[in-house]
């Protein structure tokens, strides 16, 4: 039987924050309620505000922490400290989908062991996040991750801005960068949140090693991975097909935070 409603808050109303706020708002979550929507413009969140059956509060995201019990981050990646900050501050739980800003933020982790907030990263787009906690226990000696991306999703990366990269004239896959997850993040921001999502349950991001390549034969992103452990060996691969509202955002990263929310009350639960 559930109890009182868990109160959501979504920071950021773009391809993930709107698919979780729509589902929440058709009832498709039990024992989770919208309260409040933030974005970086108020007029695009009392736009989208309106086209939900059940309106919230369009709040800032320091009322949006005071308000809810979890937040979810949906936001760009420059705008993350706007909302971890308060939302940790309040002793609140921060569902963080840009991963790549956590990385070597051990502040954040202690702001919240201090204030008695959790942060939680949902699976995203990554599959297999089950296996390399549980490689984790025992002994991981390597974990190497290969992300493929038509090259119009990384054009106003800064790094290919930066060296004047022309990726949209190419004829066959190209590694445009390589080195460890830590490395490739300073440099695609954007673009890591799987590979750091995945350094995160395993090794650490010093020590995940990763390739970021532009293949001009690829429509969806594509993400390979490899891992030795004493426990086991094992690759994985997903091909992630986008999302309606943003071809840059794979659809299922929304459905991984709808899964999250969702296990949060359920009876059953399937995986660790």
């Amino acid at each position: 039987m559930v109890g009182t409603p868990v109160r959501i808050g979504i920071a950021g109303i773009g391809a993930i924050g709107s698919s979780v706020a729509r589902a929440l708002d058709r009832g498709e979550i039990v024992g989770c309620e919208l309260v409040a929507i933030s974005a970086r413009s108020q007029n695009r969140a009392a736009e989208f505000n309106a086209t939900l059956n059940s309106r919230v509060s369009c709040l800032s995201f320091e009322d949006l922490a005071r308000e809810c019990d979890t937040v979810l981050e949906g936001l760009p990646p420059q705008m993350f400290d706007a909302i971890a900050l308060p939302v940790l501050s309040a002793g609140k739980t921060l569902i963080a989908m840009s991963a790549s800003q956590l990385l070597g933020r051990e502040d954040l982790v202690e702001l919240a062991r201090r204030m008695g907030g959790r942060i939680v990263v949902p699976s995203g787009a990554m599959l297999g996040l089950d296996a390399i906690k549980a490689a984790a226990v025992g002994e991981i000696r390597k974990v190497k991750i290969r992300t493929r991306k038509p090259p119009r999703s990384l054009a106003t990366a800064p790094y290919v801005v930066r060296n004047g990269l022309n990726l949209e004239s190419l004829k066959e896959a190209v590694c445009v960068l390589r080195g460890t997850v830590s490395d490739v993040a300073k440099e695609f921001p954007a673009n890591v949140n799987v590979a750091a999502a995945l350094s995160l349950a395993g090794l650490g991001p010093d020590r995940t090693q990763m390739e970021i390549w532009a293949d001009p034969s690829l429509m969806f992103n594509t993400h390979n991975v490899d891992v030795e452990s004493d426990s086991s060996n094992f690759s994985m691969s997903i091909q992630n097909r986008p999302s309606d509202e943003n071809p840059a955002t794979g659809r299922i990263t929304a459905q991984s935070v709808i899964a999250y929310l969702r296990q949060m009350n359920s009876i059953l639960r399937v995986g660790t």
